[in-house]
Formats: structure tokens, C-alpha cells, sequence
């Protein structure tokens, strides 16, 4: 049976909005539910923000150009990592005899190394050793992290998904240098293996399943041969024609495929839940392969930015849309 879910983000700015959040959640998506995100509360709230509370032995504080590794866990630390237990507490609350495989997701050590800053400024990107910290750090916090969501939901199948939207400009030598004048340098593929890898088996150490999401162009196919295939999560729009059969490797592989076929903000004219599924058949069809229990339809990306009612709309369609699926 096809699937649907969503990628994280949902609009909003105070607590109020979470619990909404997870509200819609339970009510669109019965088959895979996730932890949502609302990052308009604050950075504490954000998808670095909120995996920075999972960090194992690293302190960070936030600063005006944003989060920086500093000595000891700053007062903005600490405060992600009570947010994060509050939100898991209203998960809790509004999940109770869930019987269903749950999703959530933490960002990923590229997308980390990318956007957390030094303790001297510019990226931990430019730092190798603070970089594979960085990594190490995170691979060690999931394990308890991930303890603490499955206590929370009644011992329930875990999904995690691993964000990495910056993973494509780091292997291209693309993230920019704070001046905004440099680009850091390419990273090795062998080296973002690594780091990865740490992550990903430190998740599946714990009893769950990673899944790789990525928006941007280039999705690092190739790398992810390289970490044990992990499920993928895509746009379907930034796909290109030689990225088909890495949808259709995981696929044949039993792995998780996410296809991000929904707008992530209202469009002008409105799609159908038809149309949609037709979309997603036309892949299938493209790379011969048929509706599987491991397909999932899915916004394009988050939903921060859309009105709320259209963040509804997008998880009903996704629903709809693989209802359709399946329907033929």
C-alpha cells in the first residue's frame, strides 16, 4: 500500500501552532505520522536548532550570525534541548496506542558543518577535525534520542529522516565562506561517506531506519552506494533524467522512497489528487517498477512556509494522491 507523509516543517510561531501541527499530522497522515516542525518559534525550533539539542559532548550557543560551537552548552542550547523535550511531550500526549511505523528527522553532519559556525567564526566546514566532531558528536546523541521518541510512542517502528539540503554544494565546493566573496572547498566523497555513514548506522544501531532527504539539485545518489542505501526523499521537480534509477534501485532494494510531489506553498491553480497520482505512476512507469509498500508521496519540501490551510490541503492531497495509486 502506498504511503504518504511529510517532510517536517509546518507554519507557525508559538507553541499553540505545534500542537496544531501535530494534530494535522495524526488526523491527514494515519499510515506514517511524524514528529512536525515549527521553525517560526525560533531558531531553537529550526531543524539545526532542534538537532543540536540531540548533540553528544559539544556545546553551541547562538550568536547573531547564528548557532557557533562554543566550550560548554550556552543558554540557547540548553533552551533547544527543553523545547525538544516539550515538543516530545506533546507528541506523547496526542499519540497514545499509535500502531503505526512513526517518522522523524534530525539534519544531517553536512548540512551541520555547513550552517553551525566555529568558535572563531565562518563554518565548521572550513575545520576538519571540528568537522568530523561535529559528526562523531551527533552520531553519539542519537542512540538515547532515539530511545527517548520510541519510549514516547509506545515502542512504535521508527523512520528517521536525515536532512542534508546543503549536501550537493558541499560536495561541489559551493558554500559560500562568511565574507560571501570565497567558496569553501570540495569536499572528498570518500570523506562525506564517512561522516555520514557515521550517522546513518548510528541510526540504524538504534533500531531504526534512515532515510536521506535532499531539495536541492544534485541528489548525492552516487554517495549514498556508499553508506549502506539508506531510503532517499526527493523533489520529484529537481530529479534529473539519470536520477530515475536511483529511485528505482531503491525501490527494488525494499528501501524507502519519499517523492516530494506536492507544492510546499498554495500554487495557482490547484492539482488534484488524479493528477498527482498520475505523476508518481508516470515515474514508476519510466523505471518499471510498481506501487510498493515502500513508497511514500510527500510535499516537495517542508511546509514552513505555507498558510496553514494549505498545509492541510498538501498532507490531504498526499493521502489522496496515494489512495489513487493504488486504485490504478
Amino acid at each position: 500500500m502506498t504511503l504518504a507523509s511529510g517532510v517536517g516543517s509546518h507554519p507557525g510561531d508559538d507553541q499553540r501552532d505545534f500542537e496544531e501541527a501535530v494534530r494535522v499530522v495524526l488526523g491527514e497522515l494515519p499510515g506514517l505520522p511524524y514528529l512536525p516542525e515549527v521553525p517560526g518559534r525560533g531558531a531553537h525550533a529550526g531543524m539545526v536548532g532542534r538537532t543540536l539539542a540531540v548533540l553528544d559532548g559539544i556545546g553551541v550557543d547562538l550568536q547573531p550570525a547564528g548557532w557557533r560551537v562554543t566550550d560548554a552548552p550556552g543558554i540557547d542550547h540548553r533552551r533547544a534541548i527543553s523545547l525538544l523535550a516539550q515538543d516530545l511531550d506533546t507528541f506523547e500526549e496526542q499519540t497514545q496506542g499509535i500502531a503505526t511505523t512513526v517518522k522523524t528527522q534530525l539534519t544531517g553532519p553536512w548540512t551541520l558543518a555547513a550552517t553551525v559556525e566555529r568558535p572563531r567564526g565562518d563554518r565548521v566546514l572550513a575545520d576538519h577535525g571540528l568537522r568530523r566532531d561535529l559528526a562523531q558528536s551527533l552520531a553519539g546523541g542519537i542512540g538515547a534520542h532515539l530511545d527517548d521518541v520510541r519510549r514516547r510512542v509506545g515502542g512504535a517502528p521508527l523512520v528517521v529522516q536525515v536532512d542534508e539540503p546543503a549536501l550537493p554544494a558541499v560536495l561541489a565546493g559551493a558554500v559560500p565562506t562568511a565574507s560571501g566573496f570565497h567558496r569553501h572547498r570540495t569536499v572528498d566523497v570518500s570523506q562525506a561517506a564517512d561522516a555520514l555513514g557515521w550517522v546513518l548506522d548510528a541510526v540504524r544501531a538504534a533500531g531504526a531506519e534512515p532515510v536521506v532527504h535532499c531539495c536541492a539539485d544534485g541528489f548525492p545518489f552516487e554517495l549514498l552506494d556508499r553508506v549502506g542505501g539508506p531510503g532517499v526523499s526527493v523533489d520529484v521537480d529537481r530529479l534529473a533524467a539519470e536520477d530515475y534509477d536511483g529511485v528505482a534501485t531503491a525501490l527494488e532494494q525494499g528501501r524507502w522512497v519519499f517523492l516530494g510531489i506536492v507544492p510546499t506553498v498554495r500554487p495557482e491553480h490547484l492539482p488534484t489528487s488524479r493528477d498527482l497520482a498520475e505523476r508518481a505512476v508516470r515515474l514508476l512507469d519510466m523505471v518499471g517498477l510498481e506501487p510498493s509498500d515502500r513508497l511514500v508521496l510527500t510535499p516537495a519540501c517542508g511546509l514552513a512556509g505555507a498558510d496553514p490551510a494549505w498545509a492541510r490541503s498538501a498532507l490531504d492531497l498526499c493521502r489522496a494522491a496515494a489512495a489513487e495509486v493504488d486504485a490504478g
